[in-house]
């Protein structure tokens, strides 16, 4: 865990620099409407060239929005109502739906369902902490897996408050990072790699994932920023994962019969369901729930779910020899 954790650590440090060094995101369909053009143009000479220019309030000074900002966000609405009036479709600016913000945060339920999360997450820990011995083999793994779904969700908090490319490279490249660690934790339960005589094994199994996320980090920062391929590499990650989680509920649930056994199945499964809220993207009702938001809420019980199982099934396995002063069952 050690070699993990330093691994883990060095490229943390190297995802926040590389992200400070990446270039803006693509255009938009509505970023190239000569109405929008016109309309930033216009607004950016009044307000913004003036002097003085027109005050920022104090609320949107402190996330970041300025002048210019403000403009683009005023004529995404303007520009959305006169083509909604004229029931022409809605467009997307800058890679997102033109949401009604508040309080100056960009996508209110996004941050919401993103905060419960990582809220989820944070409770998980603890519970962790309070119902699992330290020397249970497992209990590091755990820890980590939540310590990257508190990261991740973090970003992702962040990034919908504020869309940034720097917010939007970190909210990739964490969420990217926990989902590898779910592929990485995955064997480490199925297969036991924990046990001492597969030292050698999760070694190298350590060294493969840490080396894909680098490589993966070093394509998109340097290479190619590609949501294709980042989508595409997230999609068989995480199928690989689901498929050793289904394997390993079918196997306990056809061994015990017994419906907590089958836990791991039941989650890979709603959360296959709720990705598929992404498939339905639309525009965002009453300015500000999208399909994006709706899968950020759906993933809050699941994760409630996980933590709820690791207890059980950890329990259940400490049930055979003694080690350490606890009882475990292999």
């Amino acid at each position: 865990m050690r070699l993990f954790s330093r691994a883990a650590y060095v490229a943390s440090v190297a995802l926040v620099s590389l992200a400070l060094l990446l270039g803006p995101a693509n255009a938009s369909r509505g970023d190239r409407l000569p109405d929008f053009k016109d309309c930033v143009k216009k607004c950016h000479s009044t307000h913004c060239l003036s002097d003085p220019p027109t005050p920022i309030p104090l609320h949107l000074r402190l996330l970041l929005w300025s002048c210019p900002s403000e403009c683009d966000y005023t004529c995404q609405h303007a520009v959305t109502a006169s083509r909604y009036d004229a029931g022409q479709p809605i467009e997307q600016f800058h890679g997102k739906w033109p949401f009604v913000r508040l309080l100056g945060i960009q996508e209110p339920f996004s941050v919401l369902f993103s905060i419960l999360n990582g809220y989820a997450h944070y409770r998980g820990q603890q519970t962790i902490r309070r119902e699992l011995p330290r020397n249970y083999p497992l209990v590091p793994y755990y820890r980590l897996f939540g310590l990257f779904g508190i990261v991740t969700w973090f970003w992702s908090t962040v990034f919908h408050m504020r869309d940034f490319v720097f917010t939007e490279r970190m909210d990739y490249f964490a969420a990217g990072a926990s989902v590898l660690y779910g592929l990485y934790l995955a064997p480490v339960r199925v297969f036991r790699l924990y046990k001492p005589h597969h030292r050698r094994l999760l070694r190298v199994w350590t060294c493969v994932c840490v080396a894909a996320y680098v490589a993966h980090v070093y394509y998109l920062s340097f290479i190619k920023w590609d949501y294709g391929y980042n989508m595409a590499a997230n999609v068989v990650v995480g199928i690989l994962q689901n498929s050793l989680w289904t394997y390993f509920s079918i196997k306990n649930f056809s061994q015990k019969k017994s419906l907590w056994a089958a836990g791991p199945g039941l989650i890979v499964t709603w959360l296959v369901m709720a990705m598929s809220l992404e498939l339905l993207d639309f525009p965002p009702l009453w300015g500000c729930i999208d399909a994006h938001s709706l899968w950020h809420a759906a993933t809050v019980m699941p994760a409630v779910w996980w933590y709820k199982y690791l207890i059980v099934d950890a329990k259940r396995h400490m049930g055979g020899a003694v080690v350490g002063g606890s009882r475990f069952k292999e």
